[in-house]
């Protein structure tokens, strides 16, 4: 009976350690995951957005969001709400923004004002 459930409990700890594992990975494509912002301080957001090649946060009510790889992956095509933000590192990235108006972008870690385009704008950020 011991032995049994040793056996039980050694499969258990083997199955969580995976899952864990399996959970601890980066995604795909590296950066790219959509996180909610109402925790973090204004100054944490800043410095997270100088340390990215792109970083959009939704301010407004929502907003498509697309972001690409030029000529490759697609690594986000998510509609996110407001509070959410992602981040990027790669080096070149093809951008597309549903809604300008509901969104602050960095690119480079300096704010690109793009309030005032049309709906479905697209713009390419690359690393400096």
């Amino acid at each position: 009976m011991a032995i049994v459930g040793a056996v039980v409990l050694f499969i258990t700890l083997v199955v969580l350690g995976g899952y864990f594992l399996y959970r601890s990975l980066p995604g795909s494509a590296g950066g790219g995951v959509v996180s909610e912002g109402a925790g973090t301080s204004a100054d944490a957001r800043s410095e997270s957005a100088k340390m990215e090649v792109l970083y959009v946060k939704v301010t407004g009510e929502s907003s498509d969001v697309l972001v690409r790889i030029p000529g490759g992956d697609v690594l986000s095509d998510v509609t996110m709400e407001q509070g959410q933000y992602v981040s990027f590192d790669q080096p070149s990235l093809d951008v597309t923004i549903g809604s300008p108006d509901a969104v602050e972008v960095y690119v480079n870690g300096e704010l690109r004002d793009i309030s005032g385009e049309e709906p479905g704008y697209t713009f390419t950020a690359e690393a400096p």
